[in-house]
């Protein structure tokens, strides 16, 4: 499993968002943008208002941070920067079917990259 770093000034999701390379699933919006000189994934995390209450927003964060680390640590490209975006899905979707998303979304995206053990067939 590959460490993540973190997006965490504006102007990093700025470049995200201009790359316009975006996926929709019923539990969060993924974004992706190739970054040169950048060796591991990094990855930014953000709610709207429209999720909910700071609470609900804090917590879809949180849930969206816990997917990242379990599916972009292991099959994330490196050399990427992506931006999870919490929907109002994000909140009361099943924690296996929001991997799932996010797992779903990297591979449409073009950033999915196969585990050693996928390949090979065996445990970790």
């Amino acid at each position: 499993m590959t460490k993540i770093a973190r997006l965490k000034r504006r102007a990093e999701f700025l470049a995200v968002a201009a790359s316009r390379r975006k996926q929709v699933t019923p539990g969060l919006i993924l974004q992706a943008a190739p970054c040169l000189g950048v060796t591991v994934p990094r990855v930014g995390f953000t709610a709207s208002k429209k999720v909910g209450i700071a609470v609900a927003r804090n917590r879809a964060r949180r849930r969206l941070r816990a997917a990242a680390e379990q599916v972009i640590g292991r099959h994330g490209a490196a050399g990427h920067d992506f931006v999870l975006i919490a929907r109002t899905g994000t909140l009361t979707r099943p924690f296996g079917e929001l991997l799932g998303d996010l797992e779903l979304a990297l591979k449409r995206i073009g950033a999915y990259r196969a585990d050693s053990c996928d390949r090979a067939g065996g445990a970790p």
